[in-house]
């Protein structure tokens, strides 16, 4: 039998996070669906040694102590989950967004091949400025609006060569805080709900996402990849289906303009910045629908609030 392969999650309490580590451990994060396996291999019990550290016990903006983690802990591949994610208060802290998004990032890529280990990091559709007209192709030039974006596509450039980064887009899981979740709320609670209708988009739920980086574990395969759920959708979109999902009717979403948003967002968003995963659905099975993904979310955090 082969060694367990020696795993590093950063970011490990976050959304992604801890359905990543659940399946890393051979066991389904709620919500997830089992018979989605990218590579058609089923993870077993003791495939991984899984290394997982909150942002409560690693500072990744202290360099000694990063650089000390992964020398201790040695791992063989490094998924890089921590990162700034206030996209509008980016606007008003930029030097701290840049010292987690852009230089820890290269820290951890420096660290990681000090020690032989691949690393996998994690960006965002928000490197492009929307106005392709089409999906996102991983090779497309980029030119982010918000200095959220700025600071990933910086931490992207970064990376040396063979680190994978994956880029991702709308991350909406179980645990953790989402817009599903407050649209959920507003439903349960007779309210309605406004979203934009002119900010397309694609989804990328936090259990399939965590499947398509075990298979990213295993493969290592270097470069950019994008990886979102299947469909092309909008805010308002993702908000009439929940609704419709919830009980709720035809009067729950209404859709508006992005400049009719009170108060107005201090980040630019792109207008459409949907990823196109070609690439992937060529290497690998293609991650489920946005609206399959989110009726299992929904199911499950239905089922949690009435235990």
């Amino acid at each position: 039998m082969s060694p367990a392969m020696r795993v590093l999650v950063t970011g490990a309490a976050g959304q992604v996070g801890v359905d990543l580590v659940d399946t890393l451990r051979a066991l389904k994060p709620p919500g997830a669906d089992p018979s989605f396996q990218p590579d058609a291999k089923p993870v077993g019990d003791d495939e991984f040694a899984v290394f997982a550290l909150t942002r409560h016990e690693l500072d990744i903006t202290n360099r000694d102590v990063l650089r000390s983690a992964i020398a201790t802990t040695r791992p063989e591949v490094i998924v890089h989950l921590a990162a700034y994610t206030q996209v509008d208060k980016a606007e008003s802290d930029h030097v701290t967004c840049f010292a987690v998004n852009a230089q820890a990032t290269e820290t951890m890529s420096l660290a990681a091949h000090d020690v032989g280990a691949h690393l996998i990091t994690i960006s965002t559709d928000y490197v492009f400025d929307g106005t392709k007209g089409t999906g996102y192709v991983e090779d497309d030039v980029t030119n982010p609006l918000n200095v959220y974006g700025a600071s990933k596509r910086a931490g992207e450039l970064l990376c040396a060569s063979d680190d994978t980064i994956m880029r991702v887009s709308w991350v909406m899981g179980v645990r953790g805080k989402n817009v599903l979740h407050v649209i959920a709320e507003r439903a349960a609670m007779g309210e309605t709900v406004r979203f934009v209708d002119d900010q397309v988009g694609t989804v990328t739920l936090a259990s399939d996402m965590a499947r398509a980086l075990v298979t990213t574990v295993r493969e290592r395969p270097g470069g950019y990849w994008h990886v979102a759920n299947t469909g092309t959708t909008s805010w308002f979109e993702v908000a009439k289906y929940a609704g419709s999902l919830l009980g709720r009717g035809e009067d729950f979403a209404t859709p508006i303009l992005t400049s009719e948003l009170e108060p107005r967002p201090a980040a630019t968003r792109p207008a459409r910045s949907d990823l196109d995963t070609a690439k992937w659905r060529g290497q690998w099975a293609a991650l489920p629908s946005w609206r399959e993904g989110v009726a299992r979310l929904l199911g499950e955090r239905d089922r949690r609030v009435q235990t």
